[in-house]
């Protein structure tokens, strides 16, 4: 029986699956040095009269299934279970006189609630 070889060759990059903006990058900064967290983890679960709901915690472990974005010299850690959700998504971080908050631009979206906290997406389909 003969052994089957592979050569090791470098792996092409892949993009990332999300970015940031400016704002939302400087906003991610600002929370995880200032306490001393690797990043921010950002995820969905199920809630909300549309059905999903984006969430957010600190992120002081990666788990080997966790996707790392690095994006304006902020990191946001992605929730293995979210990433089909979130592949190509844009984060904001928006401030008005009534609120401050972090904002999506989902391509993955494909309705959303009308107070704005919940929203319907289906995962990325594979090319």
């Amino acid at each position: 029986m003969s052994e089957l070889t592979t050569t090791s060759r470098p792996r092409r990059p892949r993009p990332q699956a999300l970015t940031l903006t400016e704002a939302a990058a400087a906003r991610v900064r600002e929370l995880t040095e200032a306490n001393g967290h690797k990043g921010l983890r950002v995820g969905i679960k199920n809630g909300g009269c549309a059905g999903q709901e984006y969430t957010f915690a600190f992120a002081d472990e990666i788990g080997p299934l966790d996707e790392v974005v690095t994006d304006k010299g902020a990191t946001v850690v992605v929730d293995p279970k979210a990433i089909l959700f979130l592949i190509g998504a844009e984060i904001d971080f928006e401030t008005t006189k009534l609120a401050s908050k972090f904002v999506f631009r989902n391509p993955n979206q494909t309705d959303a609630c009308g107070c704005g906290e919940s929203v319907t997406l289906t995962p990325v389909k594979e090319a």
